[in-house]
C-alpha cells in the first residue's frame, strides 16, 4: 500500500501535484517517443485517475504528438525549469500518466509491465520477471 496522497514537483518547485488515489498501474514504456523525450531507454510511467489528480501549485505547459491509441499525446512540461511532468493527459479515457522521476517518493515506482518492447534498445537491461509486450499492453 502506498501512502497517500502522492505528491510531486519539478526541479525548481514552481510546479507541485498531488494524488488523493493509488495508481491504476506502473509501467515502464520504450517506445522511439519516449526514449527522445527522456534521453533514456524507457520511461517510467505512472498513471492515475485524472479524477483523483490536481496541481497544487503552478501550471503546465503543454506539448503535444500523435498518440499510438489515437488522438494526442499531451506532455506537461514547467515553463520555468522545463521538467516534464506528465508523459501522457487523455481526457477521452479519464487518465494522465505522470513521469516516475517526478514523484516526491520516486522509490514507489514498481512498474507492472514493459511496453513497447519492439523498440527497446538492445543495451536496455530489462527485469525478465515483468511482462512484456511488443506495443500497448491493452487490458
Amino acid at each position: 500500500m502506498i501512502p497517500l496522497p502522492i505528491t510531486g514537483g519539478c526541479l525548481c518547485g514552481e510546479v507541485r501535484y498531488e494524488c488523493d488515489a493509488e495508481p491504476v498501474i506502473m509501467v515502464k514504456c520504450h517506445c522511439r517517443d519516449c526514449q527522445r523525450v527522456s534521453g533514456g531507454p524507457y520511461q517510467p510511467a505512472v498513471v492515475f485517475r485524472q479524477q483523483h489528480f490536481r496541481l497544487t501549485q503552478g501550471t503546465l505547459r503543454h506539448h503535444g504528438t500523435p498518440s499510438d491509441l489515437g488522438g494526442h499525446n499531451q506532455r506537461g512540461f514547467c515553463g520555468t525549469c522545463g521538467s516534464r511532468l506528465t508523459a501522457g493527459e487523455n481526457s477521452a479515457r479519464g487518465i494522465i500518466v505522470v513521469t516516475a522521476s517526478s514523484l516526491d517518493d520516486p522509490t514507489i515506482f514498481a512498474p507492472r509491465h514493459d511496453i513497447y518492447v519492439a523498440d527497446a534498445m538492445p543495451w536496455d537491461l530489462m527485469d525478465e520477471k515483468i511482462p512484456k509486450y511488443p506495443g500497448h499492453a491493452r487490458r
